[in-house]
């Protein structure tokens, strides 16, 4: 019609529908996107370092294995000889079946912790003595740990009592994590569910644990960033324990027999006691930003990107650095 304005299509509710499925699923990918740079970006990974190396992380680690080894073993072997008098319960065989052990890695772990033919759960002073030593040892490690990570004046044996207790609550945290194995750790599947099933309640452990050896004097909010980073660490790290142990295992004990099995255990303790130091070095610094970022300190998005792209010149600079070296090295000739 004459003086008819110009004709307006109206998208149909399907494009409109699309349009906004896709708009969100970028604003969601960009929120993620700018989440992993943030807590990834190397101000914040060299506080983590250097927490780590403040602690003495791989010393601090092999401390917490050695100790966990001596705890461990003898109490296993305890605990194994009294539950077996009124229940079937082989320590050896939990183990074996845990982590899928075979040949020879699964006769030296049925050699190390099976007791003797006719013997009893019955422990002399001297190995009871050296057992509580051990116990309680293990536990002020454990102790150390949170007392240099969140900076706490040390109370060594004035803490013992809560040590005990955790050593107790260890032992049942061992067990409900053993059955939740047995009921669904039947294959790789199986090992994921698991996994994934004992999340929270590893988290809610870690964070008791972080409670009871401070004495209470760090509060549980303060202990949960620690409690979830180490939770989901120590689910990855038992998934893929369960392919590399059983190879570790039977490497050690072909080549070394019985001793072979405790070659693998302290490198298998180790490996995890890495993860939970590292952890609490994680742990400490995420709760530390959490609390610059409710004081209004958080960086801008401008400068967490001039952040990485001050990484990024710095590799490109090194990697072209050596090129060009490897480049002379090849077009020299040799001298005759």
């Amino acid at each position: 019609m004459p003086g008819a304005g110009p004709s307006v299509t109206l998208a149909s509710p399907q494009t409109v529908t699309i349009f906004l499925e896709g708009r969100t699923a970028r604003i969601k990918r960009e929120r993620l996107v700018r989440t992993l740079t943030f807590w990834l970006r190397p101000a914040f990974a060299l506080r983590v370092i250097n927490r780590f190396q403040k602690i003495v992380g791989f010393d601090r680690s092999m401390a917490l294995a050695s100790s966990a080894l001596t705890a461990l073993v003898p109490l296993s072997l305890l605990i194994g000889a009294v539950v077996s008098s009124f229940a079937d319960y082989d320590a050896a065989e939990q183990i074996i079946s845990r982590y899928h052990l075979t040949g020879a890695g699964a006769t030296a772990v049925s050699s190390l912790f099976s007791p003797a033919e006719d013997s009893g759960a019955t422990v002399g002073v001297f190995g009871a003595v050296f057992l509580t030593i051990s116990v309680l040892s293990f536990a002020r490690a454990a102790q150390r740990l949170v007392e240099q990570t969140w900076e706490l004046s040390p109370l060594s044996v004035r803490n013992t009592r809560n040590g005990l207790w955790w050593i107790l609550g260890l032992g049942g945290y061992a067990l409900c994590t053993a059955a939740i194995n047995a009921l669904l750790g039947d294959g790789e599947l199986g090992l994921l569910v698991a996994a994934v099933c004992e999340l929270p309640m590893t988290a809610a452990f870690l964070v008791w644990s972080g409670r009871l050896l401070s004495a209470k004097r760090i509060d549980w909010r303060d202990l949960v960033p620690f409690g979830v980073t180490a939770a989901v660490l120590t689910a990855a790290y038992s998934v893929g324990a369960a392919v590399y142990l059983p190879r570790l295992f039977n490497s050690y004990a072909a080549r070394y027999g019985v001793v072979g099995a405790v070659f693998a255990m302290i490198s298998a303790l180790f490996a995890v006691m890495l993860v939970m130091v590292g952890s609490s070095a994680l742990g400490r610094e995420v709760r530390d930003e959490l609390d610059r970022i409710r004081q209004g300190h958080r960086p801008s998005d401008h400068e967490v990107r001039l952040q990485w792209d001050t990484v990024v010149e710095q590799a490109r600079s090194r990697w072209h650095t050596a090129r060009g070296q490897i480049s002379r090295h090849q077009n020299r000739k040799p001298d005759h």
